[in-house]
């Protein structure tokens, strides 16, 4: 396959990443009341940025071409369905968010808990559907950098960053975080529970 289909791919995942949160967000977000913007989240959110680049590196120079490798029909294929399903679940996250939403370690005025729309199903959605976009990513993507740099830099970022999520969340707004939803207690996560699966917060 061409490696033309590739970059078409990624380049319409791209502007659809950018575009759900802008166009579900337009109304602004409300007053920052709390913020745990430290060195480390600092730190993921360039990583983040960093990977989040790389493929539109690729798509535009050439500068990654020493580790492209040839695209092939069934990873495309199934990398594209894990594109439209991660984006499907971050179109719904932001919708159920509403002003909630931030992209950093942030409490709002006002803040409540979501646990309406796929908040009822999936405690984390928003870190689930990048997840799954990053994962298609990397499998639509015929280069051994630039096609995993998302996936990890997404990989990273859930695992140092959603201990700390939980915390602020349960300071916000109390016991009533803990088990809301279908999924486990933090106390339950804690004890190995098999039913933890990737959470967004707010």
């Amino acid at each position: 396959m061409s490696p033309w289909w590739a970059k078409a791919a990624v380049l319409l995942g791209t502007i659809a990443l950018l575009i759900i949160p802008a166009s579900l967000h337009r109304g602004g977000t409300t007053k920052v009341v709390k913020s745990r913007k430290g060195p480390l989240e600092r730190g993921l959110l360039a990583l983040t940025s960093l990977g989040f680049l790389l493929p539109l590196a690729w798509i535009a120079t050439p500068v990654l071409s020493f580790a492209d490798h040839p695209l092939r029909p069934v990873p495309f294929v199934a990398g594209i369905l894990w594109l439209a399903l991660g984006l499907w679940f971050l179109h719904r996250s932001h919708a159920a968010l509403g002003t909630n939403w931030s992209i950093t370690l942030e409490v709002r005025e006002g803040h409540q808990l979501v646990t309406h729309g796929i908040y009822r199903r999936v405690r984390h959605p928003m870190y689930l559907a990048l997840l799954l976009y990053s994962t298609g990513q990397a499998l639509v993507l015929p280069n051994w950098v630039a096609g995993p740099s998302y996936l990890v830099a997404i990989a990273l970022l859930f695992t140092l960053r959603v201990g700390r999520e939980e915390r602020m969340m349960l300071e916000a707004v109390g016991k009533d975080y803990e088990g809301y939803g279908r999924g486990p207690s933090v106390s339950s996560r804690a004890s190995g529970d098999p039913r933890a699966v990737p959470w967004e917060e707010r």
